[in-house]
């Protein structure tokens, strides 16, 4: 029977690794004050972990377990190769984890009934969003109001990743702020219902090497399963534009949700879609000319 991890010695380990990691390295910016610690502070590998510095310090100290996502943001964070990885998640007390890290996901099929929905839905944009916010399936309306999904690699499609990562799609948002801290907040209540999702900790430590805004707001552990709310864009050949948006979930358990916006009849944003809807079937005739 194996022995019951040492939670002091994971403490040991982290300790050791942040002491040998340079900051501008880690992409920490430089500072003028002197530096009383060599290498990383606790708050700085708290920041680039996502995690509270309390909560940091708490591990450290052994007085509280990682889960397999925050092993995985705090591998990332301190830049651990693969035998590091190994040994990390061994201190942890998590040696069955770290294979099913690197199993490759299966992939999402979506649903009959949620594609014919999408398909009927010709003059609102409307997406299939599968776990972890994946896009799954979209029409060619969401296509004219956000991009063309097709050309964005399959491990890229992720509604969360281009909020944060893709300049025209963050562009395309006048509150970006607010829907990225409400998107950032709807993945963390998913994590919570599967705190062991490998590929929730990849996508979380993607980002959180990636962009400051997101270490901040997934560190305040905000969570939001919100159906509804208003989305308010700025599209560059129809101008802005005010939409309500609905998601309506499949109760079969696949995590899948039909994501649908509308705008109030009568009103510009109304118009402004009827525009895209027009200009979409345009460019479809075209190119169904073109390859003839």
């Amino acid at each position: 029977m194996s022995s019951p991890p040492d939670p002091h010695a994971l403490g040991a380990f982290l300790r050791a690794r942040r002491a040998q990691l340079d900051p501008q390295e880690c992409g920490l910016p430089p500072t003028d004050t002197p530096r009383r610690v060599t290498g990383l502070r606790r708050e700085e590998v708290a920041a680039l972990a996502a995690i509270s510095v309390d909560y940091y310090t708490r591990l450290e100290q052994g007085r509280v377990r990682a889960s397999t996502p925050v092993l995985a943001t705090l591998a990332r964070a301190l830049r651990l190769d693969h035998d590091q990885q190994h040994y990390l998640y061994q201190l942890a007390g998590r040696t069955d984890d770290q294979p099913r890290r690197h199993r490759r996901a299966q992939p999402q099929r979506v649903r009959p009934a949620m594609r014919r929905l999408l398909h009927q839905l010709t003059h609102t944009p409307a997406l299939v969003l599968g776990k972890r916010l994946d896009i799954l399936a979209w029409n060619p309306t969401a296509t004219a109001l956000y991009t063309d999904f097709s050309g964005v690699p399959a491990h890229h499609r992720n509604y969360l990743r281009l909020m944060f990562t893709d300049p025209a799609i963050r562009g395309l948002h006048k509150e970006w702020a607010h829907d990225a801290r409400d998107a950032v907040a709807a993945l963390r209540m998913e994590a919570g219902a599967d705190s062991d999702d490998p590929d929730v900790a990849r996508l979380v430590g993607d980002l959180t090497l990636q962009d400051a805004d997101f270490r901040a707001w997934w560190a305040q552990q905000r969570v939001n399963s919100a159906t509804y709310g208003t989305k308010h864009y700025r599209h560059p050949l129809v101008g802005d534009l005010t939409l309500d948006c609905d998601t309506w979930a499949a109760n079969d358990g696949s995590g899948q949700r039909l994501m649908v916006l509308t705008a109030e009849p009568g009103s510009p944003s109304h118009d402004a879609l009827r525009i895209l809807t027009s200009w979409t079937a345009q460019q479809e005739d075209s190119a169904r000319h073109t390859t003839r």
